[in-house]
């Protein structure tokens, strides 16, 4: 077996022989200062270590690392390969459609399919197809699950085929719980044992995920985190992630919470903070005494948001906290001791007597929370619940451009009486017609789950009741969560309160959220009214949550029950109050607020190990429904032309063994121009398709049903659909048209209003390329690979944006797509761009570099011209082989073939 730089030892433990590659060994050698090092850097030395080959890792690799420069730009690539490697459904199956696609596109050259292959263990989680049609009843939960399986059946058995074809794949059934939670709780062993010639070596547990909050890990001490669909299908063939050695904020946490807030309030102001002093790029490491006075689910929180906050991690390391957790949730007892031993022999415990060293710092004060919401329309836009209605007010009369609804005088207006056979209301601006307790960020957490519940039976007991224009819904992270509500005697007063659970996933803050009743998205449509959602997600971007939802805020899961009773966001619950008991007295929230010792009780009670260990026994089983779908065989998947969920890309249907050359980009045109914070939500949608869209026309061509549409997230393996899908978020802005929105543009020259799909097929017929042009934080959010594929297959050729979300960057690259970067002190503004010039870009060729700045210049309409520079944001060598080849999946085919 390879011993790299003489680092391999023996465990001291009496259970097992087990070995593992020991950082202390390589620093009594005398390379770096690595006892010095951010926790969060040791996982990767160890990972560099031991892949070490002279080719992929080098010495020079790890040396670079060990001697880490915490104030140094990051210049330095090395190849990361995570041990393994995180599904859900949304993405995860056109990951595997990409496998499959592969295979065939192998069997075409003339090589064997077979070889196309998971190299390393890869877990697929169906948590994302879940819809809430159902909800207020008791059988919500049964109904929504029948519906699933009617929609997704072509998904469900074409993942089946993936699990029975495919080595090293496993599939975690639908209605188990949310894809973070079940790696939380169960997946994650924080310490792996490899067979390595012959030999046990513990190494750490890491792992990328297709999911932008794969960072929750974190909260366990695994390294892991989000990237686009596209670099998780090339290491699962074996290629590492290329990245940087980046730079490591170290975030000092001390105290304690206060009396009347939640670790949602704390997630909320940490994101609120770590945005403004920008971590976009970099590791966060959380460490101090405050550390310690957080349990591990409220340290899982804090990784959830790192998407959020913009770094690529938020990690927590390990320390007795950790092993009280894993044995909490049912782990062995011998592995617990494995980790303990591994972490604490290898440096990679928390110990409090010496900080590591950091890239810069910040420091927060628990003791200074305070009870906080989020909106309404991103995650970082932290609001003080006692400045709630007045921020309100200011949203509803600020621009677009302040993130506000643009009304001024109309702010202000008479309620809007509702009232059909089922209820009697009035909704305004404000109204909650959406309350979800939902999504991997809050329903991982006992405490604010617990607090939720204790919070409805106050309520119920003092006689509140959620208003009736409210759509509510309970969607727990794990089948944990209903045993330990139920063994509390709280799940019965959220029942009361219509909280009912209507599935196990994610559904709301991915906008499965589902109908509105009639009557009042009438209502809210025909009044312009700003109608809002609260939910405990983590995402709140514009059009993600309801097309009738225009303020998403979020919130604590208790604050999501309190609003439901309020029945609007334009109250000061600090001074009004819900509403009034049996005997007609007024009840405030401090009323029905539980106290941390209620809830610290009631978790003590209710919360056992053996949850853990009953409802994780069969994960992998699923229910009957999901062991009736067949299972179609053979090695190569049968494509069906006639399917409207999966079919084969066009991606590598014409994929030659050669590499092509460089192509330049000349006489292009732009097919949309958008401002700041434009997400991967506005370019690729994930909820629901508009009837009157590109791809619902394309649907109602093969014979589908408007009611049975379903999400662009759950047909994300057909291309067809998802390409007349991108850019048709209902709220994306395109500069090119004024006062429109959602996914329509100008063909140029005449400049005819078309969507951006017909556009874009007039453009290529005519063989003109394409660009696109953004502001600052272009594609921000969610790790969604089809963002940068719908991109490619519209023609775009090129982005040039201000600056980006790191994993849309990468995507883009991976899909053969050009980013460019405008110089620092300009923008599309400054420069005079309006969108309707020719462009040409001097380069890119067989010459490019990374980092390269080419020479831009936009011809306007009158023959007047600006040349203008931007920076090619291919950021290594690697990046530039990926965008010669057309993206990875194809530089990774050539090289197996």
């Amino acid at each position: 077996m390879n011993n790299p730089m003489g680092t391999f030892k023996n465990l001291n433990i009496a259970t097992e022989k087990t070995g593992y590659f020991s950082l202390n060994e390589l620093e009594k050698s005398g390379i770096g200062h690595i006892s010095k090092l951010p926790f969060s850097l040791k996982i990767l030395l160890e990972s560099l270590l031991r892949n070490m080959d002279g080719y992929m890792i080098t010495e020079e690799d790890i040396r670079a690392l060990s001697t880490w420069n915490p104030k140094a730009v990051p210049d330095k690539e090395i190849a990361f390969k995570p041990a393994r490697v995180i599904l859900q459904d949304f993405t995860g199956v056109p990951s595997v459609v990409d496998l499959a696609a592969l295979r065939s596109a192998m069997s075409r050259l003339g090589n064997d399919p077979s070889k196309i292959n998971p190299l390393i263990p890869v877990d697929l989680v169906i948590d994302h197809s879940l819809q809430v049609d159902n909800y207020g009843t008791e059988s919500a939960l049964k109904l929504n699950l029948d519906n699933e399986f009617k929609r997704n059946f072509e998904r469900y058995q074409f993942l089946k085929w993936g699990q029975s074809a495919l080595k090293n794949f496993r599939v975690v059934p639908p209605s188990t719980g949310i894809i973070h939670q079940v790696n939380l709780d169960y997946l994650s062993k924080l310490v792996q044992t490899r067979e390595i010639d012959g030999k046990t070596i513990a190494i750490p547990d890491s792992l990328v995920g297709t999911d932008s909050h794969t960072t929750m890990i974190n909260g366990l001490g695994v390294v892991g985190w989000g990237v686009g669909g596209i670099e998780a299908e090339a290491v699962m063939l074996g290629q590492p992630i290329y990245m940087l050695i980046p730079q490591v904020t170290g975030f000092r946490l001390d105290g304690k919470l206060p009396e009347g807030t939640t670790a949602t309030d704390m997630v909320l102001t940490v994101t609120q903070i770590l945005r403004k002093h920008n971590v976009v790029g970099k590791f966060v490491e959380f460490y101090g005494s405050g550390l310690q006075n957080l349990s591990l689910p409220d340290r899982a929180i804090l990784a959830n948001m790192a998407p959020e906050y913009g770094a690529t991690m938020g990690f927590c390391p390990v320390d007795d906290k950790t092993l009280d957790f894993m044995r909490e949730t049912g782990r062995d007892k011998q592995h617990v001791d494995l980790v303990e031993h591994y972490c604490k022999e290898q440096g990679l415990f928390l110990d409090s007597s010496s900080d590591p060293i950091y890239s810069s710092h910040l420091k927060l004060d628990l003791n200074t929370i305070e009870p906080s919401l989020a909106g309404p329309k991103r995650p970082q836009d932290r609001i003080p619940l006692s400045k709630m209605k007045p921020e309100f007010h200011k949203a509803l009369k600020a621009p677009a451009s302040q993130r506000g609804f643009d009304l001024g005088e109309k702010a202000l207006r008479d309620p809007v009486k509702i009232k059909d056979s089922n209820m009697q209301s009035e909704l305004n601006h404000g109204s909650v017609i959406i309350a979800s307790i939902t999504s991997c960020t809050n329903t991982s957490n006992p405490s604010v789950m617990i607090a939720a519940g204790l919070l409805a039976k106050k309520a119920v007991k003092k006689g509140l009741s959620v208003k009736p224009h409210v759509k509510t819904s309970l969607i727990p992270g794990s089948r944990v969560v209903k045993s330990y509500l139920e063994d509390s005697g709280l799940l019965s007063y959220l029942n009361e309160l219509k909280f009912n659970i209507v599935g196990f996933g994610c559904a709301t803050c991915i906008g499965n959220s589902g109908p509105i009743q009639k009557s009042i998205a009438d209502a809210v449509q025909e009044n312009n009214l700003v109608a809002a959602a609260v939910l405990s997600g983590n995402r709140n971007f514009e059009g993600r949550i309801s097309p009738h939802v225009k303020a998403n805020y979020l919130a604590s899961p208790p604050l999501v029950v309190a609003y439901a009773l309020a029945g609007t966001v334009d109250i000061d619950l600090d001074k009004k109050p819900l509403g009034n008991d049996k005997e007609g007295n007024k009840v405030y929230l401090k009323d029905i607020w539980p106290s941390r010792n209620e809830i610290q009780t009631a978790m003590n009670k209710s919360l056992k190990p053996e949850m853990f260990i009953s409802e994780y026994s069969d994960v992998f089983s699923g229910s009957d429904e999901w062991n009736n779908v067949p299972v179609p065989q053979g090695e190569l998947y049968s494509w069906d032309e006639n399917s409207t969920y999966v079919r084969e890309p066009s991606f590598f249907k014409d994929l030659s063994s050669s590499v092509p050359d460089i192509k330049e980009i000349k006489n292009a045109r732009v097919l949309i121009k958008v401002g700041d914070s434009v997400t991967t939500d506005h370019i690729s949608p994930a909820g629901a398709i508009a009837k009157d869209s590109p791809a619902a026309e394309y649907l109602i061509k093969h014979g589908v049903d408007p009611k049975d549409f379903n999400s662009y997230g759950s047909r994300r393996g057909n291309h067809e659909v998802m390409m007349r899908g991108t850019f048709a978020n209902i709220r994306i802005k395109n500069q090119l048209l004024q006062g429109i929105e959602g996914g329509m543009t100008k063909h140029f020259p005449a400049g005819e209003v078309t969507s951006i799909y017909e556009a874009s097929m007039k453009y290529q017929k005519e063989q003109t390329a394409l660009i696109v042009i953004a502001g600052k934080d272009y594609g921000m959010g969610s790790s969604r690979d089809w963002a940068a594929k719908g991109t490619y297959l519209l023609g775009v050729k090129a982005v040039i944006a201000k600056s980006y979300e790191r994993i849309h960057r990468s995507n883009l690259i991976g899909m053969g797509v050009l980013p460019l970067q405008f110089m620092d002190t300009e923008n599309p503004d400054s420069i005079g761009l309006t969108g309707e010039e020719i462009y040409s870009i001097d380069g890119p060729d067989n010459s490019l570099k990374p980092g390269q700045i080419l020479s831009i210049k936009a011809e306007k309409p009158d023959g007047n011209s600006i040349i203008f520079k931007a920076v090619t944001r291919i950021d290594t060598p690697v990046e530039v082989e990926y965008y010669r080849n057309g993206g990875i999946l194809q530089t990774v085919l050539r090289k197996m073939i």
